[in-house]
């Protein structure tokens, strides 16, 4: 059967697709030239290239939903049922959507972009490098646009926030210019009617709610297009070949499925932020319906009231209105079709992922989508300002959300090694599991080690090589242990400046182990020799940081004041370590924060010994001040209690160690394999 299935598909393929004649540039080529011409001082080429991709990243999401859409239209599924005209459908609609795609973008490999690429894309890098372009180019128009599009996404960006008030005294800079570009349409239309409905002017805010509510459900079907691709289930492999036909399909639909069913939470999370905007579907039918009463439109008003019952069943406040309504107009009313087809599919959405995912072997969780009443005047339950959508949905339930139980965490234990000077403890850096200490590192060590990174390192090792991971006035250079024993074995670097490395890691690693009183191992997650250097020409009122704010095991969500442990965080790091090998560099401090990410709460200024660890959860969010000159050079370190997680590349080391102190490694050729991540 699967044979017979895979050659009707390659036949229809062959028959039913067109040769393709267009092309169109992918947009993480443009994206790499365009970095790649912003460090070689040509503004002009980054404009260029950086409005080439943002044009082709747009363009490939609309052909995408465009042609998925068409061919779903022509090729529609029969009243009647049977295995073979659903293949069929299914066929031609794959046949169909691969010649539309191809007839606008070209060969549909060449779009196929890392999720690295995909992820700047969705923070809005792009505008942060066409802002500090088209500044140089002095087009202060178009770069307070490009800022302001920035900082919506990232409002933790201290020097956006900056330049967004200096472009306000340029001249030729006038309120229209500072637009989003990036704004998605149905979230516009919601806030300009709560600003509306605030001022009182409730027919304007009811056209505006209107608005939203058609781009919303607009918003919906691209969205769930967009989601007819390959997907990632967590803990689910969904390229793992399965033997049953049925098992194949279901594995897919079901990932596809779910893609779609977090459409809700996607159209209901703003630009940047982990939380979607609480309560935000059924709160458009809330504003309606009191919108419509102060305008004595009561059979709308009635209308409205019954849709938004039908995300919160027999809410006291609402049956209220409606028994109100009922009464005033002697008819019952019915709730908005529109509304009710939605949450009909959507229960029927989650009963088929429950089988599906049962299928895969894999857990789904139903998230919180709207959350009961939130942003609500008690008084009256009518919504009273934008206080309810600014508010943020706790995401404790979502899929795969592990919150880890409070565990009792010590510190205080021997140093190890009688240098070590301990400088301050949790108590006097204002936190939890924190610590800093001196002399870890002598002087000699500092300088070999120094000269070891001015050798080994290569731009944007370990961070996918990303030459400029988290500011573009910045390069960012590293090097791995086993990467240095291989140029130590190649006798590029003195083989014992490659072991200095090595055991200078395994040094802070049990220090750490001791200092916390950790009664079972730790163990080497990543170890990292990381060079940072300020790029000349861009510090000028520089006030960004070298490395935001964050948290080593979970994903920080400043607005809600909370953590949550799940990928893409790394969530099996348990204990993380800085130790520096310089002083001699300008800013560069490294800084704890509160869980807001902006109240500092201890700052430590490196120098050659120096070394900072802590516990890697949300009680320890930190980043770096900007390094305004110089080079800030440090070994980085983060270590699991999971030996499940263990480095693969410090057993490799481990082994090559090894070798070299029982002399059998002479005369042998050494399988190195540096790897590439953080």
């Amino acid at each position: 059967l699967m044979d017979l299935f895979i050659t009707a598909v390659l036949v229809l393929l062959a028959v039913l697709l067109p040769p393709s004649a267009a092309s169109l540039e992918p947009f993480d080529r443009l994206y790499e030239d365009a970095v790649r011409a912003f460090y070689g001082g040509d503004f002009g080429g980054v404009v260029r290239l950086m409005e080439g991709a943002l044009g082709s990243y747009a363009e490939v999401r609309r052909t995408k939903v465009r042609c998925r859409l068409r061919c779903q239209d022509r090729h529609p599924f029969p009243r009647t049922f049977s295995d073979l005209r659903f293949f069929d459908v299914v066929l031609r609609r794959a046949a169909c959507m691969d010649g539309c795609i191809g007839d606008k973008l070209g060969t549909q490999s060449v779009h196929r972009v890392s999720q690295d690429v995909v992820q700047d894309f969705n923070r809005r890098i792009p505008y942060n490098y066409l802002q500090l372009a088209y500044q140089k180019l002095k087009q202060p128009d178009k770069a307070a646009s490009a800022a302001h599009t920035y900082f919506q996404a990232n409002p933790e960006h201290v020097e956006m926030g900056q330049n967004l008030e200096q472009y306000k005294d340029l001249q030729g800079v006038e309120e229209k210019h500072f637009v989003d570009r990036e704004a998605r349409a149905h979230q516009h239309s919601f806030t300009a009617a709560v600003r509306l409905y605030d001022s009182g002017d409730y027919e304007g805010a009811i056209a505006l709610f209107e608005d939203a509510l058609a781009e919303y459900y607009k918003a919906d079907v691209e969205c769930r297009a967009l989601c007819q691709g390959p997907q990632r289930f967590e803990g689910h492999d969904h390229l793992r070949y399965r033997y049953s036909l049925h098992e194949l399909v279901s594995d897919h639909f079901t990932q596809v499925l779910h893609c779609e069913h977090e459409c809700v939470r996607d159209l209901a999370t703003r630009p940047g932020r982990l939380s979607p905007m609480e309560n935000y579907l059924p709160l458009h039918y809330d504003y309606l319906q009191f919108a419509y009463f102060q305008v004595d439109r009561l059979e709308e008003a009635l209308q409205c009231a019954l849709t938004y019952l039908l995300f919160h069943e027999g809410e006291e406040f609402m049956t209220d209105n409606v028994d109100y309504y009922r009464e005033v107009l002697g008819r019952s009313g019915e709730p908005r079709e529109k509304a009710a087809w939605y949450l009909r599919r959507h229960r029927q959405e989650l009963e088929l992922l429950l089988i599906g995912s049962k299928t895969m072997g894999v857990e789904f969780t139903e998230g919180n989508y709207w959350s009961s009443t939130g942003g609500r005047d008690d008084s009256n339950r009518i919504p009273s300002g934008t206080d309810g959508w600014m508010e943020y949905v706790p995401i404790s339930e979502k899929r795969n959300v592990s919150v880890a139980a409070p565990q009792k965490l010590n510190e205080g234990g021997p140093l190890v090694y009688e240098s070590v000077q301990l400088v301050q403890n949790s108590a006097a850096l204002n936190g939890s599991q924190r610590v800093l200490l001196d002399h870890v590192l002598s002087e000699e060590e500092c300088a070999e080690l120094r000269h070891l990174a001015h050798v080994v390192t290569m731009a944007g090792d370990g961070y996918r090589g990303r030459m400029s991971p988290h500011t573009p006035n910045e390069k960012f250079e590293g090097a791995t242990v086993l990467k240095t024993l291989q140029y130590g074995y190649e006798g590029r670097v003195p083989m014992r400046s490659a072991r200095l490395f090595y055991d200078i890691s395994e040094r802070a690693r049990r220090i750490v182990e001791s200092y916390f009183l950790l009664n079972s191992t730790l163990h080497f997650s990543y170890t990292h020799l990381v060079c940072r250097t300020a790029i000349t020409g861009q510090q000028d009122h520089r006030n960004d940081l070298s490395h935001p704010i964050h948290a080593d095991n979970c994903l920080l969500d400043p607005e809600a004041n909370e953590c949550w442990k799940e990928p893409p965080a790394y969530t099996y790091r348990d204990y993380s370590a800085l130790l520096y090998l310089n002083g001699d560099f300008e800013g560069g401090e490294f800084i704890f924060t509160e869980m807001d990410a902006k109240t500092i709460t201890a700052s430590v200024k490196p120098r050659c010994g120096r070394m900072v660890g802590f516990s890697s959860g949300g009680e320890n969010p930190h980043g770096v001040k900007a390094v305004t000159g110089g080079q800030r050079c440090a070994v980085a370190l983060w270590f699991t209690l999971d030996p499940l997680f263990r480095e693969l590349e410090r057993l490799q080391a481990d082994e090559v160690i090894q070798a070299l102190d029982t002399q059998s490694v002479w005369g042998q050729s050494l399988h190195i394999n540096p790897k590439d991540e953080l």
